[in-house]
């Protein structure tokens, strides 16, 4: 079993900075791509940023130059570094992994459960 686990959410003042880790744990055998969606209220999930195996990273046009995707390979963990909020960064925000766990020949994608973003003073 694979568990993926938000941290890092809360309320931010406007132009305030806020760090999202997402450490993937449990039956791991080898850990692809990682990155953040967001799903406003009343909004589809959007990707928001991913980075790839060998460190590629792709961003949404919203948040490039203010948010910096990375991940630490040791610790199977995903960060989002977000500066310079706006409110319509509001959202929550799930983190994703693209997994070959040992119980299975096949890669999927985990999810975390999700982390509350709030931007507003």
């Amino acid at each position: 079993q694979v568990q993926l686990v938000e941290s890092g959410g809360g309320l931010v003042q406007p132009g305030g900075s806020l760090r999202l880790s997402c450490p993937a744990s449990g039956s791991i055998f080898s850990v692809y791509g990682m990155g953040w969606y967001r799903q406003a209220p009343g909004k589809q999930r959007e990707l928001v940023a991913g980075i790839s195996i060998d460190g590629h990273t792709n961003y949404a046009d919203s948040v490039k130059g203010r948010f910096t995707v990375s991940k630490d390979n040791a610790k199977n963990t995903v960060y989002l570094q977000m500066n310079s909020l706006k409110p319509e960064d509001t959202a929550v925000y799930y983190c994703y992994a693209d997994i070959h766990p040992t119980t299975s020949f096949a890669m999927s994608r985990y999810w975390g459960q999700g982390t509350q973003v709030t931007v507003s003073s």
